[in-house]
């Protein structure tokens, strides 16, 4: 994983979920998982990509990314990876919900 920003250099972050029926659970995994990656090893803005599945319903999952700024997020978006991903996860998943999206304020604690 790479180091996150420091010195004052913006963090753009988001969270947003995906519901994904019982029979593609591991396809998306897989999916996101490899996703996340490639999008660490080959985009320099890149900072964070977990892939969290929800304690209570076993259908829903979220994807937790971090970036330089909006602009290195800006350029994933517009990347092979994220091309990638949704031409396969829009099959059978539901999504992306955005659940939060911002820069951070402050130093990270």
């Amino acid at each position: 994983m790479n180091e996150l920003p420091v010195g004052g250099r913006p963090v753009y972050q988001f969270v947003v979920s995906f519901t994904v029926p019982p029979s593609h659970h591991e396809d998306f995994v897989r999916l996101a998982a490899k996703t996340g990656q490639n999008s660490l090893a080959h985009e320099p803005g890149s900072h964070r990509f977990e892939v969290v599945a929800d304690e209570e319903n076993p259908d829903l999952f979220y994807l937790n990314e971090v970036y330089a700024d909006v602009d290195a997020f800006n350029a994933h978006a517009g990347g092979p990876y994220f091309t990638a991903f949704f031409a396969e996860a829009s099959q059978y998943a539901e999504g992306p919900t955005w659940l939060m999206r911002g820069t951070l304020v402050g130093a990270p604690a």
